[in-house]
């Protein structure tokens, strides 16, 4: 197994894990490997090797499986192994629905409630993204496009929404990670521009339709990839 858990595009940081417990050190040090590809759909990985590859004890280990499972972002396969879901055509439309009802509208109403802080955040984290971009630096675009729509939803005051769009980050954002081998990182869709411009000019609808082709070209990608595997087979 060849998973790298300290690669500086891990959002995971030190700091942050110094204040934590460990069993919310290995989950989060988990979900960010299933978030940005680093343990591949369909991949298998036993108990044994993740606590090896996160120098972790086997307790934590598996409370933070015994989590991610329950979210979906992990399948049991037994035998001590887990896998990372592989997206379905079927699933691919399930999930671009739901972004589509619930991204846009969070969008708004962090539009609504938009602050300068906020805004100067965003401005940039999507001056790193484009650097990612510029760079085919995969690792990078992944990272800071998470963050850059995390900075957006947990500005929406809306935090039953924001959860559930987190975890159907984690069901397709495996897939991304494909969509950047078969596209490359210049290619991939960026509607975060628009979308700055129309929060700079206080368009609530302007921004909340920017992030709705955002989500729909995404989607679209993804779709794109699994039938292009699919043909290969």
């Amino acid at each position: 197994m060849d998973i790298d858990v300290t690669a500086p595009t891990n959002p995971f940081v030190a700091e942050e894990a110094a204040k934590m417990p460990a069993h919310q050190v290995v989950y989060e040090r988990l979900r960010a490997m299933i978030l940005f590809g680093n343990l591949a759909p369909g991949q298998a990985v036993t108990i044994q090797g993740l606590t090896a590859e996160l120098e972790a004890g086997m307790t934590p280990v598996r409370e933070a499986l015994r989590r991610l499972i329950a979210e979906g972002a992990l399948t049991h396969q037994g035998n001590r192994r887990v896998t990372v879901p592989e997206l379905t055509l079927e699933g691919v439309d399930e999930l671009g629905f739901m972004r589509k009802t619930l991204e846009p509208e969070l969008t708004r109403r962090a539009a609504k409630r938009l602050t300068e802080c906020l805004f100067s955040a965003l401005k940039s984290c999507d001056e790193d993204l484009n650097s990612a971009i510029a760079r085919g630096d995969v690792g990078g675009y992944l990272t800071h496009n998470y963050r850059f729509h995390s900075l957006i939803y947990a500005g929406a005051d809306a935090p039953i929404m924001a959860a559930t769009v987190d975890r159907l980050w984690l069901r397709f954002g495996p897939s991304l990670r494909v969509v950047c081998g078969r596209f490359g990182t210049s290619n991939l869709p960026d509607k975060h521009r628009d979308l700055l411009k129309a929060l700079e000019h206080g368009d609530v609808a302007a921004a909340a339709q920017a992030m709705a082709e955002d989500v729909e070209q995404g989607m679209r990608q993804v779709r794109s990839a699994l039938d292009e595997k699919a043909a290969r087979t």
